[in-house]
């Protein structure tokens, strides 16, 4: 929604990562957004489940999700990329679910889809993925935080896979991760190009990940 309604009228958007499309088509059915979303997925089961979801909500003409490497595909010009992107820290790939695995750090992907220099960036953002470093990343990479909208949760499945537990832990000796014995922080984060930033909400957003 912090994108859809920035957006004009035939505003294209990128999208890494689309999943099984629920938090778009989520956004699109409360939306007077006219535009389109070009989605990637690499996973074929879940963009075939994405685009049926699509065709239910006769959203076909808005949304489209291709089974593709995003990095590796040819995208339509955009001021706009929005992501989930993977931020599951742990020293390999070796774990229940290599796609979500965000690097050493859990910030890896987070990072590159900064380093793209799209106009806006919607992401989210992990206090348990070293969050102040991968903002202090954007700020060098030209972004602002413009907007943002922090969430609660509690640790799932993927997350508490002990050999990522084990990880996160060590992040959090050296000041990399954040989180209490019950829940971490998950920020939905609007990055914007500095001179386009209405503000920048940085610091804020700093000290409310680092405040467990």
């Amino acid at each position: 929604m912090m994108v859809l309604n920035d957006c004009g009228e035939d505003e294209v958007a990128i999208e890494f990562g689309s999943g099984d499309g629920l938090p778009v088509i989520n956004s699109l059915l409360k939306n007077q957004f006219n535009g389109k979303i070009d989605g990637y997925e690499l996973n074929q089961s879940a963009c075939e489940v994405a685009n049926a979801k699509i065709a239910t909500y006769e959203l076909e003409d808005r949304y489209v999700i291709h089974n593709s490497c995003f990095f590796n595909s040819a995208k339509p010009d955009s001021r706009y990329l929005v992501s989930n992107p993977p931020y599951l820290p742990s020293l390999d790939d070796d774990i229940y679910l290599p796609l979500l695995r965000g690097g050493m750090d859990g910030s890896g992907i987070t990072r590159q889809l900064l380093s793209l220099d799209y106009e806006n960036v919607m992401l989210m953002i992990s206090s348990y993925s070293n969050p102040v470093d991968t903002i202090d990343y954007a700020i060098v990479k030209g972004y602002y935080v413009s907007k943002f909208l922090v969430t609660p949760l509690e640790f799932g499945y993927y997350s508490s896979e002990p050999k990522v537990r084990n990880t996160i832990a060590k992040l959090r000796e050296h000041n990399m991760a954040f989180y209490s014995e019950n829940v971490y922080l998950l920020a939905g984060v609007l990055f914007q190009k500095q001179h386009k930033a209405p503000v920048d909400l940085s610091n804020e957003l700093i000290q409310l990940m680092t405040s467990l």
